[in-house]
Order: structure tokens, then C-alpha cells, then sequence
């Protein structure tokens, strides 16, 4: 016990000092008004490390705060939202499919840094764990599928009697993050209540929180299920890291996170960037007397001819099959019973546009001349040759080539649903839909359409059907990711066969950036197919990986870090 009756830990004196600061593994929690002033809380502020991310919270003067440090401090955008323990209502039943437990070990903390990385959030340091079994400060919770036992999200909570001998009996949410590649619904709401309910248990009386104002997912969750806005403001640092809260010219509000990741990796470099058309993602990068134009990732380095090679599915399977690379058997769409005498041959195929991205006009796993006939009318919609592809099973391989190098390599899962039995299929879909559009900036969504409906009706479903708790099904057969499906890293699983025969591939078709599609039975078996080849892969797709990072050191490589 301190001279005030709090108890503190040995970790907490060192932090502490008087003034309340807590260690929260990815910075620290200043409590600003446990400080002596404005001063006080710019200088604490001041000692922020390399790596983490402090923020100030409780503010009496925000603004004599920034006025102390004006070119290193900003107002936080985000709003304070409070929820008093004594109006909440706990939920009849657990949140299905779902399990909560505290942060034990070291694998769980690689598992949460994996989500959090993911996210964009800044991952915990580490020690942390070990600072968290010592103090009763900070609850970490972990959310697993109760299925796979997989880790699908993490929350923290903060303590603020055990911190400061909070007077007011409170407590603080911080880190809610939920793995945006899980078909589970709710998760983020098991994970808030339960970490309410723990607070609950202890005698706290209510929780406050801190979310991005335009957060409008995560606002309705926590409006539902109490939180009130509060007059409270944050202060945090500039940094690199923060740089989108605080210099964001207008017009990056209509960049896809296809080209924002590109250009904050400029700017964070000191390259000049000029929106050309931000809608449509162009920009150009200037640095040392070299200008640059980019689509995305697609960039003045891809000549025209090695472009249209890309484009034209057919003619890409031709080049790469000459270089031995491996492909499926494949014909251009002709009359029924072509048609169908292929699909004899081969059992089961995928209907494709010859021309065409983001997986439209794509229907894959047919069997039955009809289907494929039908598949081939809508293919024709996009584009007026169309082909049919012996299918292949297995998993669905995106490996992305930068320069010379493989610089991440991702499974990718159709967009899948899993059951509660309290939902129907079409709620579920809405959900994981909404789920898909918040992390992708809204790339990435669930189409209702002709296709979903197809998959559904092979399971014997259809969207009024309620889904039995814990019972998964793909409602699409592509894991195209604009039409919501997810991707799983797997780059250091990559067998080095498909790394060799993707490299070769990028130096057949003269493509400087380029993602390639596999069929794989194993991603650490050499076996493979080659589906396509694109020449404007989504970057932002495979992080954490360094994919920006490595386009930038392609174009400017006088700027790269490594």
C-alpha cells in the first residue's frame, strides 16, 4: 500500500512517481489529471519510446496541454464514451461459439501481437505479460473460437483504483481488436462484456473508453450495449505512427487502403505525394528529381506490353506454361456441347472472364452442364470471351512477387459463415459482411447475389435458415477478398518450389509487382496449379507484412530502410 492506500507493485512504482502512468505494452496510459499540470503532462508525454504509443487521458485543459508543445502534441479525434455498471444488462446466454479467458502465456501474447499487427494497431512489448502477472492494474483477455481454439480477439481493460486509488470507482477499456479474417460474430461483444463483467466483480462502477469518431462499427456496439458519450479528451504525440490523425490532407478521405498504404509509406519517407484522383487511387511520388505515377500498386515500371500479357488470363497461361510453369487444362467457352464434353473430361470446372479483376463473372466448382451454362452467360456479362478451367482442389495461394523478391505469401478462404443457432444465414452474412467492409475500408463485402445463393442452395440452405451454433459454410466458392473472403499469412510456410516458380513467373511476364494465384493441396508441398496473374495486387492485403515498405524501396530505393 502506498501512502494513499492504493496498492502498488514494485513495476507501478517505477512508472508511477506520483502521477499515474501505466503500462499498457503498446505505451503508456498517462492519467492526466493525477499530474500537478498542463507542463507536467507535456513532459510525460515527452518520454514517449521508440515503438509505442502513448496517449494522455482525462484532460481538465486539453488545450493549455497543446500549448505547452504545439509542434509535438495533438488533440486525439476520438470520442470518450462511459457506461455506468448499474444500467448495464447482462446478456441471458453467452455470446455463441465464442470463449474468454485472461492472457497467460507467451504464445498467446504472439498470438494477440498477431491480431493487433494485423489491425494496424501497435503490438505489445516484450515483458508485458510478465508486468501484467504482477499488478492487478491491467486485465488482458484473449477471445477464442470455441471450435478451433484459434485466437480471435483481444481487449484490455485498466483498473483505476489499483492505479491511482480512483475516488470514483472506475475503469478504463483500451485495445479491443477482433480478427477480421473470423466468420464468428460478436466476438467484440463478448469481449466487452466480459471484461465488464470482471470490473463489475470488483466493485467498479463504471468504465469509460476512447474510439475514432468516425469508428461508426464499433460506436453502435458499444451504444448497444449502454456507453453514452462523456465530455473527455486524450492528447497524444506526433509520430509517424499518428500521422494519419494529424496531417491528412482532404482528399486522403477517398483513398482505398489499397493506395493509402502506399502513399503513408511515402510521406513517412519525406517523398512527395500529389493525388492525381484519389477515387480512382492514382497518385504520383516524387523524390530526388524522379516522379513516379501509380494505380495502387500498379506503377510506371509495369510496361504496357507486360500489362496486357496480365490482363488477358489465356495469353498469361500460355507464356508461363511455355516456361514450365504448372496450370491447369483449360478451353475458351464454346457451344453447349463443348462445353459440356469438357466438363465430362474433367468432372468439375471454374467459369471465368478472360479480362477482368476483384473475382467478377468467376463461378468455380461446377458440375453440371447447366450450371455451366448459366455461369458462362453471367462470365459473358464482363467480358465476351470467356473460358473454362479444369477445377482443382485445394487451397487458394496468393503469393506476391516485388522486384526480385517473394515478399509474402497468404492463403485465402471463400467468405464463410459460422453458426449460433440464433441467427438466420442472412444475418450472419450481413454481420461478417459489415465485419469484412470495416476492415478493408470497404473493399471487401459479401455480395447477395445469384452466386451466394448457388452456395447456399448446395448445403441445402437458404438465407431464412437459421444455422445451427457452431456449423460453418462457405457462401462463396472463390476467396476472392473484394467479395469477402480472408486471408492467412503463410509466408514462412511458403515451399521453395512455389517461391522459385514465382519468381520465374514475374521475369516471364516482365512484371516488376505482381501477385499470382496458386491451387495448392499443402503451401509446404511443392505440388501446385497456376490460376492468374495480377499486376495490381492489393499491398495491404498481407500485413504486417513489409509489402509497402518493399514497393517503395522498388521505386525509390535510395529512401529504403533495410
Amino acid at each position: 500500500m502506498d501512502s494513499t492506500g492504493s496498492t502498488v507493485t514494485e513495476h507501478d512504482r517505477q512508472t508511477w512517481r506520483g502521477e499515474c502512468v501505466v503500462d499498457c505494452g503498446w505505451g503508456r496510459l498517462i492519467f492526466a489529471h493525477t499530474f500537478p499540470g498542463p507542463t507536467a503532462v507535456a513532459d510525460a508525454l515527452s518520454g514517449e519510446q521508440p515503438g509505442q504509443r502513448d496517449i494522455a487521458f482525462y484532460l481538465h485543459d486539453p488545450h493549455v496541454v497543446l500549448a505547452s508543445s504545439p509542434h509535438q502534441l495533438f488533440l486525439d479525434p476520438s470520442h470518450t464514451y462511459r457506461l455506468w455498471f448499474s444500467e448495464y444488462r447482462q446478456r441471458a446466454r453467452g455470446v455463441p461459439g465464442v470463449v474468454i479467458a485472461p492472457v497467460t502465456t507467451e504464445q498467446e501474447i504472439g498470438e494477440v501481437n498477431r491480431i493487433l499487427k494485423a489491425s494496424g494497431s501497435v503490438p505489445v512489448h516484450e515483458g508485458f505479460l510478465e508486468n501484467c502477472r504482477e499488478a492487478r492494474t491491467v486485465r488482458h483477455l484473449l477471445a477464442r473460437d470455441e471450435k478451433t481454439g484459434a485466437v480471435v480477439g483481444t481487449v484490455m481493460g485498466v483498473d483505476h483504483v489499483e492505479a491511482f486509488n480512483d475516488t470514483e470507482n472506475g475503469s478504463s477499456l483500451w485495445s479491443l481488436v477482433v480478427d477480421s479474417q473470423s466468420s464468428l460474430p460478436a466476438i467484440g461483444e463478448a469481449l466487452v462484456r466480459s471484461l465488464v463483467e470482471r470490473f463489475i466483480a470488483r466493485g467498479r462502477v463504471f468504465m469509460d473508453l476512447s474510439v475514432m469518431h468516425d469508428n461508426e462499427q464499433a460506436i453502435a456496439l458499444y451504444e448497444k450495449l449502454g456507453f453514452r458519450r462523456v465530455p473527455v479528451f486524450a492528447i497524444k504525440r506526433r509520430n509517424s505512427f499518428n500521422e494519419r490523425l494529424y496531417v491528412a490532407p482532404e482528399q486522403d478521405k477517398d483513398l482505398n487502403p489499397y493506395a493509402k498504404i502506399i502513399v503513408d509509406e511515402a510521406r513517412r519517407r519525406g517523398i512527395s505525394v500529389e493525388l492525381l484522383d484519389a477515387r480512382r487511387g492514382y497518385f504520383a511520388l516524387s523524390f530526388g528529381g524522379r516522379r513516379i505515377v501509380c494505380r495502387e500498386s500498379l506503377s510506371e515500371l509495369t510496361s504496357a506490353i507486360a500489362m496486357s500479357r496480365c490482363d488477358d488470363k489465356s495469353l498469361t497461361r500460355a507464356i508461363l506454361e511455355r516456361e514450365g510453369i504448372w496450370v491447369p487444362a483449360q478451353i475458351v467457352a464454346g457451344s453447349p456441347d463443348d462445353n459440356a464434353a469438357f466438363l465430362e473430361t474433367h468432372g468439375s470446372v471454374v467459369v471465368k472472364p478472360a479480362r477482368g479483376e476483384q473475382g467478377k463473372g468467376i463461378a468455380v466448382d461446377l458440375s453440371t452442364a447447366e450450371e455451366v451454362e448459366a455461369a458462362v452467360a453471367i462470365a459473358r456479362e464482363h467480358c465476351e470471351t470467356v473460358l473454362l478451367e479444369e477445377y482443382v482442389e485445394g487451397d487458394d495461394l496468393r503469393v506476391l512477387v516485388i522486384g526480385d523478391e517473394v515478399v509474402a505469401a497468404a492463403i485465402r478462404k471463400p467468405a464463410a459463415i459460422t453458426g449460433t443457432g440464433e441467427h438466420t444465414v442472412k444475418e450472419l452474412i450481413e454481420r461478417q459482411s459489415r465485419r469484412r467492409a470495416a476492415a478493408t475500408g470497404g473493399e471487401s463485402e459479401i455480395p447477395l447475389d445469384e452466386e451466394t445463393l448457388r452456395c447456399l442452395r448446395a448445403e441445402d440452405y437458404d438465407l431464412d435458415t437459421v444455422l445451427e451454433k457452431g456449423r460453418e459454410v462457405n457462401v462463396r466458392k472463390t476467396a476472392n477478398l473484394h467479395t469477402g473472403g480472408t486471408i492467412h499469412d503463410v509466408t514462412d510456410r511458403l515451399h521453395p518450389q512455389i517461391a522459385k516458380a514465382s519468381l520465374e513467373a514475374a521475369r516471364a511476364l516482365d512484371m516488376p509487382v505482381v501477385g499470382f494465384d496458386y491451387i495448392v493441396p499443402d503451401v509446404e508441398s511443392h505440388d501446385y496449379r497456376f490460376i492468374e496473374a495480377n499486376e495490381r495486387p492489393g499491398l495491404a492485403n498481407h500485413e504486417p507484412a513489409p509489402t509497402a515498405q518493399r514497393f517503395v524501396d522498388l521505386l525509390f530505393p535510395q529512401t529504403a530502410r533495410r
